[in-house]
């Protein structure tokens, strides 16, 4: 009955993804062709959005549901690794036209196809577990 919260909001902003498009194949599509503002829109606001929420998170000293303090990681100095894979996270949003989190909500919206984007993105998961420690990120 606690987790019912987070339920309701994982619904409730599954409906809001859906009705604004940005689960849409066609509006990921036209992104990648930078045929339209719509998605860039959507991400820009979500970062500045994160920008300011960190900023309050910093100011305030916020803590989490636990009462334990927020800890802001230091940035990375090293450039390659974040670039390394956010490319491969690009090609994989523009092969599939889903990113990882809506995935979900498409499948929740009957296109049961994307169960194998799904399958493919936990096994993906998986086998980094299986390397992390041999990849130069620390």
């Amino acid at each position: 009955m606690n987790k019912l919260k987070f339920l309701i909001s994982g619904i409730v902003f599954g409906i809001i993804l859906t009705k604004a498009e940005v689960i849409s194949w066609f509006r990921i599509y036209e992104m990648f062709r930078f045929e339209s503002f719509h998605m860039y829109g959507v991400i820009g606001s979500a970062v500045l959005l994160g920008v300011v929420a960190i900023q309050i998170i910093k100011y305030f000293k916020l803590k989490d549901v636990d009462g334990n303090p927020i800890v802001i990681p230091a940035k990375q100095k090293r450039f390659w690794p974040p670039l390394i894979g956010g490319t491969i996270f690009g090609l994989g949003w523009a092969l599939t036209g889903a990113c990882p989190g809506p995935i979900y909500i498409i499948i929740g919206n009957g296109f049961l196809v994307f169960s194998v984007v799904f399958l493919s993105a936990v096994m993906g998961t998986f086998l980094y577990g299986l390397v992390m420690n041999k990849l130069p990120q620390k």
